[in-house]
């Protein structure tokens, strides 16, 4: 082995790194620059994070060009496999790259949208669209990538040739079989584009209270009060009925019921309601109100009523006025409060004495 033939690799791997390196060396520090210079948008930095699949893009398409060049491989085989290789690393480090460069770009739409927009329900619904657009773009995008990656064999050149005169088939076959999955598809964009529902928003499903807390294609995560996720397919959604208490505002209205005696004093409890009312963060001002809607022979329904701002403080709010509510009406009227009226059975006397005629 001569001099020439050790050097020569050395000079091609070593040339190609070196220049990766200080390519993205370059790169990251005019995105720092950049960066320092416009602070209030985030999207230098968020490209600095497709430096590695930059450079790795940089690095296989530098050896894949050089390589026939350099004559490093002395066998058909051996060229053929190394090439083969490269192909796949760039075709791989191109589409990491497209999906880190459209994460950056959906970012940078939100938040610009975020920063001009005051409603909360129309940011989380262009959130939710904008994550459901990135799912797709990221799956058009592997997609691709695997096909571009599968042609690079001669044999599934071959085989995509013969499988051409089935295809009718076969689609029919695949639209049957994927019948569900391509109804959770279409269901996820008509949850996005339709604002059936949002990230954030409050929902109750199956008699379960929770929050989007995750929308795909194909599923929707929901986030209940005591941390449990609920996955459910989308097409729920768009089949089945469901409370979106979030939608055309987060402010709610709740209710508090009391069963109570009848000589409780209504009008002393409604303005102790108000009294709590006043005092408690958890309530927005909107509206208010304690009213009897319902007797039975031994008690009656009353209900208070109190608005809130969302859903967790209306949850907070109702508690409060329920204790607060029970606590005054203990301490200061306890016989408002229901009573379990009972009375000794009369005894039969007979009964008692079996002996004993019962004229």
């Amino acid at each position: 082995m001569s001099t020439e033939d050790v050097l020569r690799p050395v000079l091609v791997i070593g040339g190609a790194v070196a220049v990766t390196a200080l390519a993205g060396v370059v790169v990251d520090l005019l995105l720092r620059r950049a960066d320092a210079r416009h602070p209030e948008t985030p999207i230098w930095g968020l490209l600095r994070s497709c430096r590695v699949p930059l450079q790795l893009a940089i690095l296989t398409s530098i050896l894949l060009g050089t390589y026939e060049r350099a004559d490093l491989a002395h066998g058909d085989d051996t060229r053929t496999a190394v090439t083969r290789v490269l192909t796949l690393l760039l075709i791989a480090s191109v589409a990491w790259l497209l999906t880190k460069v459209v994460a950056a770009a959906v970012e940078l739409t939100y938040h610009r949208y975020r920063t001009k927009a005051r409603d909360s329900a129309r940011r989380r619904r262009v959130r939710t669209q904008l994550t459901l657009i990135q799912r797709v773009v990221v799956f058009v995008i592997c997609t691709v990538a695997v096909a571009a990656m599968l042609l690079t064999f001669p044999q599934m050149r071959a085989v995509g040739t013969s499988m051409l005169a089935s295809a009718g088939v076969i689609g029919i076959i695949a639209g049957i079989a994927a019948q569900s999955t391509l109804g959770n598809l279409f269901a996820g964009l008509q949850i996005a584009f339709g604002d059936l529902v949002r990230i954030g928003d409050t929902v109750v499903v199956e008699g379960e209270w929770g929050t989007v807390e995750e929308i795909t294609l194909t599923f929707l995560t929901v986030k209940t009060w005591d941390e449990r996720r609920i996955t459910i397919p989308v097409s729920y959604f768009t089949s089945q009925p469901f409370e979106n208490w979030s939608r055309g505002g987060a402010e709610l209205t709740g209710t508090v019921y009391f069963h109570l005696d009848h000589t409780a004093p209504v009008r002393a409890l409604r303005e102790r309601l108000h009294e709590v009312l006043l005092g408690c963060a958890h309530w927005d001002g909107r509206g208010w109100s304690l009213v009897v809607t319902d007797t039975t022979p031994t008690t009656m329904q009353v209900r208070a009523l109190a608005t809130a701002r969302d859903a967790d403080a209306l949850w907070d709010l109702r508690c409060l006025v329920r204790e607060e509510l029970i606590t005054w009406l203990r301490e200061k009227h306890p016989h408002a409060l229901p009573k379990v009226m009972t009375a000794q059975a009369p005894l039969d006397r007979a009964a008692e004495r079996p002996d004993v005629e019962v004229p």
